[in-house]
């Protein structure tokens, strides 16, 4: 059963997973039990959703239809893994343009650099299975629909997949405040990964200790910081001016 883009009860939702439907937000009743709870529990697991566990009254407050403790947001695209994009990228001959966001939690930011980073020509956007930003309508919304043209991969381990990147051939640089180097003295002419953080903390250290290069916005007045989604514009500029010099664009 579906209503909104979510679907509700023990056996659709279990279908929908089996079926290949990526769930964005899966909701589950405190205390729920059972034998068919645990056959969806086991699925839970192995497809690494993400899940809550709510008091009964927020699943009644999504639908007014017998949820048997279950309600699932389906996502409005298909997430893809790297390991399949990348590949496909040097295949068109391409020089990998990619963006990593580290936990950037706000729908409306992340709407708003994808649709940046679909407008300078990023090949993929790649983000945490955990602790992202739902690609939700309001994503979508805000992206004025570049998510769709744009592939997003949910990757499991930050770290591994950076370092999979690195060794593929791919520069890894990190944004952050904690940096003595202005992004003009990076080189953003190589195959590239840049790596946004939350808008909490920042890139976690574990990315930050592996990254090839880790630079800075100038900053001269005495705000502290930029928006992850304005910051995020300006590097990707900056990284557009390098490659128009050197033909990549």
């Amino acid at each position: 059963m579906k209503r909104e883009g979510g679907i509700f009860g023990l056996r659709p939702v279990i279908e929908a997973i089996e079926s290949g439907k990526t769930i964005d937000k899966l909701f589950v009743q405190k205390g729920l039990q059972g034998e068919i709870f645990a056959q969806l529990r086991k699925l839970i697991s192995e497809y690494d959703i993400p899940t809550s566990y709510v008091p009964v009254e927020k699943l009644n407050r999504l639908t007014g239809k017998n949820h048997q403790g279950i309600y699932a947001f389906l996502s409005p695209i298909d997430f893809d893994s790297i390991e399949n994009v990348l590949p496909q990228i040097y295949e068109k001959g391409k020089t990998p343009f990619l963006l990593i966001l580290d936990r950037v939690s706000d729908v409306r930011n992340f709407g708003a650099i994808a649709r940046t980073a679909e407008c300078v020509g990023i090949d993929a956007i790649i983000i945490p299975s955990k602790g992202s930003a739902s690609v939700n309508a309001d994503a979508i919304k805000t992206s004025t629909g570049a998510l769709y043209n744009i592939p997003v991969c949910k990757e499991h381990n930050l770290r591994k997949t950076v370092e999979y990147l690195q060794q593929s051939g791919i520069v890894a640089i990190a944004a952050s405040e904690k940096s003595d180097t202005y992004l003009y003295e990076a080189d953003f002419t190589n195959p590239v990964a840049i790596i946004m953080g939350s808008e909490e903390d920042g890139i976690s250290d574990n990315l930050l200790k592996i990254s090839d290069n880790i630079i800075k916005l100038p900053m001269a007045g005495q705000t502290a910081s930029l928006n992850v989604s304005v910051a995020c514009g300006a590097i990707l500029y900056e990284a557009v001016r390098q490659r128009i010099n050197a033909n990549l664009f």
